[in-house]
């Protein structure tokens, strides 16, 4: 089993209670209360910053050239199509500025944010592919639903979207390669670490989730 198999199996009570969390089954119907999908959005906004420095990070710590195109690439995707998003979604909903650019952080957002900046701060290609798999592969998994209809709803919709599709599984795939490929060789002591990056990660993906109906 590879090293991303064990740590998805290690946290399945977790991961599998964010990926059928109640925001997912709302945002496939389309019904989330717009206070809910206010809060959330702007909870989530604040990681853009914080997310692509992450992904530069990976971009810098990348061990073979032909990987550090590919997080490149990706990191184009989030600063351009994933951020736009954002800025429309939050004049739909009427957000003020100040709430989207210095909102009170909730206590799992500012421990994701503290997550990604020690990932970040290692300047460690495996810390960073930890918390970036998690990040993408847990929304993946929830954001697909072949058996389901998308929402009419064009923002819950667009945000469902922007995490499934062909190019961004092909994304996820390309990071659990990396990550297994490089944790392979990595010792027990370095091992640990990670791990407990990907466990710390799974664990507020779902802290996020609820926090949204506070």
């Amino acid at each position: 089993m590879t090293f991303s198999a064990q740590l998805r199996e290690l946290t399945a009570p977790t991961w599998d209670a964010a990926v059928g969390h109640r925001f997912v089954d709302e945002i496939w119907r389309g019904g989330l209360d717009s206070d809910v999908l206010t809060t959330y959005l702007v909870q989530d906004h604040q990681f853009v910053d914080v997310f692509l420095a992450l992904m530069g990070a990976a971009v810098a710590s990348a061990d073979r050239a032909d990987a550090r195109v590919v997080h490149a690439r990706q990191l184009g995707i989030v600063a351009g199509p994933e951020n736009d998003f954002f800025a429309r979604a939050l004049d739909t909903l009427d957000v003020p500025l100040a709430d989207r650019t210095a909102p009170d952080l909730l206590e799992p957002t500012q421990g994701f944010v503290e997550l990604m900046d020690d990932a970040r701060r290692s300047a460690d290609y495996p810390s960073c592919l930890a918390v970036l798999l998690v990040a993408e592969w847990l929304y993946l998994e929830w954001a697909t639903r072949p058996e389901e209809t998308p929402p009419e709803e064009p923002i819950q919709a667009e945000w469902i979207a922007l995490h499934s599709g062909r190019a961004f599984a092909a994304w996820v795939e390309f990071l659990r390669a990396e990550f297994d490929r490089v944790c392979a060789a990595l010792g027990p002591d370095h091992s640990d670490r990670v791990r407990e990056l990907f466990v710390r990660a799974v664990d507020l993906e779902l802290a996020f989730f609820d926090a949204a109906y506070t």
